[in-house]
């Protein structure tokens, strides 16, 4: 071994680094890697798991139940962590991996930070074919793993052991910077983790990271400044970005003084509480009637923070042919789109470059005016769609209302794909910054209660809510995916899941009967079943219980009340389940661009395709 260097395997070397790696939240240093999600099996389990196991007091390992929401769950930690921490999901080779490719989606739709760590088949390729090896005739160097590329900001494959030098530090730089951020991969070809090396003992040296805040171009605020100083009617659009910028009071403080509303993108719900000055309400598709009505109005529109993805822009039909784009966003790509004013930096310096440059310019109190009093309707609405009924089954509405009042002020509520995006987003009314996840970039089905994990493991960390996660799932997105239940259990994680049973996908069946066609395939009285008497509700309760946690099922809005209040003060994992309506939703008036039949049998069908060309023909021209 020569001299300041450090004899280690690669896996070993890996690991190490890893856990010198640090970041600054609230003025304290912490690991910048919170933990491993791992599965262990051909590929990892000899080498990796080695290297983990010994340091498991500093880097701890969580044994997930399925690759593919173990990394579901380190990206609900990343959410809650506002980017700053990342967690790590490490797998064997073939399905395990691939297992692992939607999670990666979710997080590149997202822009979310994870580190993906796979087995791989080996570099020197004696034992070829190996066992769960995918060869391709023409390329012996592709293996599964080369999927990964479509799905992750960073890729790399190690097939020698100092190659780690250089592609450990360029994937962390990557998750961390707010332009790049995404999901990083690297494959860990198995022969090669097993090989020692002699390591710069300055390789593991600690360092803190940073996120950066890269502030724009003086012109480009210049501009922004004076378009905005011409606007009559301008929103502001805070997204995502705003969060993670941490930007939020800075956005809040910019907009009441200048006299500008704000409305938020399904990412960025949470930036605002419900009863802030400046809030008038969700936009777009799932959004409210207030926030659409001031987009239809505005000039000017500055968006924040947003990659202003369809049902934000209500499929380009929400805005005034010639409203004027001002975008601020970290990353280039997403400011210029649809022939914005790009201000290109973080969300947090470029409002702050932007405030300066804008001088004494204000609205004065009208256009808030205007739209806190749009904002006031809206809840009226909400009032009377969530207020409790004689129905013999609630609505999604009524069960967001009653789970939202039982909520405490810093509960996390977290979802995804279904009807329940659609029902929150335009129903929670968010107490507290930063406690509202819903999962709607890939609209994931599955993420909600591994997300709910991850949400829970950070809990425990710098920078928390401090709160519960409340899980709120459809039972289609449940029996897709409800192992990470016993995965809390086995941590001792507290977490809250709510099961609204409507009998299948209804949320999609309502889709598929507004544009023409009969309900076919998604409840599950409307699917191919083998007797008349085939049950179709599953007891939920019974199957949590049976993974270990504490479970009640509701025959009302009042019997689901009592359970949250009760499941508040359990420790561990409570399940609740309620039979919900598959029909009654919360009216939208944002258009949204579907493709439809352009040749039916069906006159439904000629009548949803003849309605869709209308709405294209309301879109924005741009790119």
């Amino acid at each position: 071994m020569r001299e300041g260097t450090i004899r280690l395997t690669m896996a070993q070397a890996l690991v190490r680094y890893l856990c010198n790696q640090f970041i600054e939240i609230d003025g304290e240093r912490v690991p910048l890697f919170a933990g491993v999600f791992g599965i262990f099996g051909h590929g990892n389990v000899t080498c990796l798991s080695e290297a983990l196991e010994a340091v498991q007091d500093r880097l701890p390992t969580y044994r997930g139940q399925n690759e593919q929401s173990m990394a579901l769950a380190g990206i609900g930690f990343a959410k809650a962590k506002r980017r700053r921490q990342i967690m790590i999901a490490a797998s064997s080779i073939g399905p395990g991996a691939t297992n692992m490719v939607t999670a990666a989606g979710v997080a590149m739709a997202n822009r979310l930070p994870i580190l993906l760590l796979s087995g791989d088949t080996f570099a020197n390729r004696l034992p070829d074919p190996v066992l769960q090896q995918v060869e391709h005739f023409s390329d012996p160097t592709v293996t599964v793993n080369d999927a990964f590329k479509a799905v992750t900001r960073y890729w790399d494959r190690i097939v020698l052991p100092e190659q780690i030098l250089s592609s450990l530090p360029h994937a962390i730089a990557t998750m961390l910077d707010p332009a790049d951020c995404g999901p990083a991969f690297i494959a860990l070809a198995q022969d090669t983790q097993e090989k020692a090396f002699d390591y710069p003992a300055a390789f593991f040296e600690p360092k803190v990271w940073a996120v950066p805040r890269p502030r724009p171009d003086r012109a480009a605020v210049a501009e922004a400044a004076e378009i905005l100083k011409r606007a009559k009617t301008p929103i502001i659009i805070a997204g995502g970005g705003v969060r993670y910028s941490l930007a939020e009071a800075a956005v809040a403080d910019f907009a009441k003084r200048r006299g500008i509303p704000v409305v938020e993108t399904i990412a960025g719900k949470g930036t605002l509480t419900h009863a802030s000055d400046v809030h008038a309400g969700p936009i777009g598709i799932i959004g409210s009637t207030s926030a659409n009505q001031l987009a239809e109005e505005a000039d000017v529109v500055l968006a924040i923070g947003t990659r202003l993805q369809d049902f934000t822009t209500g499929s380009w039909t929400a805005f005034a042919a010639d409203a004027r784009f001002v975008s601020i966003n970290a990353a280039r790509f997403d400011a210029v789109k649809h022939r914005a004013h790009a201000v290109v930096g973080d969300a947090l310096e470029c409002v702050g470059e932007l405030d300066a440059a804008l001088g004494d310019w204000s609205l004065g109190a009208d256009r808030l005016t205007h739209a806190k009093s749009l904002f006031a309707a809206w809840d009226r609405l909400l009032d009377e769609h969530q207020a409790p009924t004689n129905a013999p089954v609630p609505t999604y509405a009524q069960i967001v209302g009653t789970v939202n009042r039982a909520a405490g002020p810093n509960d996390t509520l977290i979802t995804a794909a279904g009807g329940l995006p659609g029902e929150v987003t335009k129903g929670w009314r968010v107490k507290a910054p930063n406690t509202f996840d819903c999962e709607f970039g890939f609209s994931c089905m599955g993420y909600e209660i591994a997300g709910g994990w991850g949400n829970a493991i950070a809990q425990a960390g710098p920078g928390a809510t401090g709160g519960t996660p409340i899980v709120m799932v459809g039972d289609g997105s449940y029996m897709m995916m409800n192992s990470d239940i016993y995965s809390a259990v086995l941590t001792g994680h507290k977490m809250i899941v709510v099961v609204c049973d409507n009998g299948g996908f209804a949320v999609i069946n309502r889709l598929q009967n507004f544009k023409g066609v009969p309900s076919f395939n998604n409840l599950l009285a409307d699917c191919r079943i083998a007797t008349p008497e085939a049950p179709l509700h599953v007891d939920f309760v019974k199957h949590a219980e049976a993974m270990g946690a504490k479970g009640r099922a509701c025959d009302s809005l009042a019997d689901l009340e009592h359970a949250i209040e009760w499941a508040l003060g359990n420790e561990g994992v409570s399940v609740l389940s309620i039979a919900c309506d598959a029909y009654a939703w919360v009216p939208g008036d944002a258009d949204w661009d579907v493709g439809v039949p352009e040749v039916s049998d069906r006159q439904a069908v000629k009548d949803a395709y003849a309605s869709q060309l209308a709405i294209r023909a309301k879109q924005r021209v741009g790119v």
